[in-house]
């Protein structure tokens, strides 16, 4: 299947338990087809858990979750090397990473410590443990919800934890007429509960590859490398985009491109993704009214878009 069919599926099966909410399943889909990890920060009982469920359901393969709580330990995650009398000898004890899809939900209730035990699992996809590497299942995601700092008994994620992240998504409330079906679904039961699987693990990662082989312009990486400086340069922001923002923001304009069933990107996909992909990542002046999604959206309307021809012929 073409990545926009695939993603005409997932969409379908999502949507009949999220409300009015395309445009957060699209870039969910876009995520997951890109190999990243996904961020849904929003106020509790918005939805986060249930969008995450709802993904993770969609595709046949194997999804656990954590409960992040302040006492959670770091190898509770990642395992840990135990005795085992039988053979007088220690073998490594899997821990909830070891899956397709890591539901982390509310890791921001955990210490810094144990937040840090996904910093390896995400950028490297392996657990290293007492010397021995241990290499994660393809594919791998991992869906963290987050509620605001501000709520009590939070701690927020290091910055070199949020970079990992490639999408941060909010859900924001539904409007009026989906609000009012998701409450009268609920009286009669939990909806996500009847999420079945549509896809399997080959069409994810045959998705993935077709994502990997839209073409991106010498302008368009221009496009993507301009705002990326102009984020570094800007007197609102103290930590700019970082390489590693940038070339997710490339990934995630060629994954929009897919889904809109095109193989070449064009300076919309970046603008479609940017604030999802960049915001996130930027560290803004505490004196500074402007959020970083405001500051991200005025700074891509300063910049100059291509208008070269090249945009979707090999050179």
């Amino acid at each position: 299947m073409k990545v926009s069919d695939v993603y005409s599926v997932l969409e379908k099966n999502i949507s009949a338990v999220i409300k009015g909410k395309n445009d957060i399943i699209k870039m969910a889909a876009i995520t997951l087809f890109c190999g990243g990890h996904l961020l849904l920060e929003d106020l509790p009982g918005t939805g986060k858990t249930t969008l995450a469920k709802a993904l993770a359901a969609s595709v046949s393969c194997e999804m656990r979750r954590i409960q992040f709580t302040p006492d959670l330990l770091p190898t509770d995650i990642t395992g840990v090397n135990v005795y085992d009398l039988s053979n007088g000898s220690f073998r490594f004890r899997k821990g909830a990473v070891f899956t397709n899809i890591l539901l982390a939900d509310e890791i921001n209730r955990a210490a810094p410590r144990t937040q840090s035990a996904l910093l390896e699992c995400m950028e490297e996809k392996q657990v290293s443990s007492d010397g021995a590497t241990y290499t994660l299942d393809s594919p791998f995601m991992v869906i963290a919800t987050q509620n605001p700092v501000e709520t009590r008994g939070t701690y927020p994620l290091p910055e070199a934890q949020t970079d990992r992240f490639f999408m941060r998504l909010s859900m924001g409330y539904p409007d009026r007429e989906s609000e009012e079906s998701a409450v009268l679904e609920r009286v009669s039961g939990n909806p996500s509960e009847k999420v079945t699987a549509v896809l399997t693990a080959d069409d994810i990662l045959n998705a993935a590859d077709q994502v990997s082989r839209v073409y991106v312009s010498k302008s368009i990486a221009g496009y993507i490398l301009d705002f990326a400086e102009r984020t570094r340069n800007d007197s609102r922001i103290s930590v700019g985009l970082s390489t590693r923002g940038a070339i997710a923001l490339t990934k995630a304009a060629m994954g929009y491109a897919a889904v809109s069933g095109r193989d070449y990107v064009i300076p919309d996909d970046v603008k479609a993704v940017a604030v999802n992909v960049a915001a996130h990542r930027l560290l803004v002046q505490r004196s500074e009214r402007l959020t970083d999604r405001d500051i991200v959206e005025k700074i891509l309307s300063d910049i100059p878009v291509p208008e070269q021809t090249d945009m979707g012929k090999a050179e």
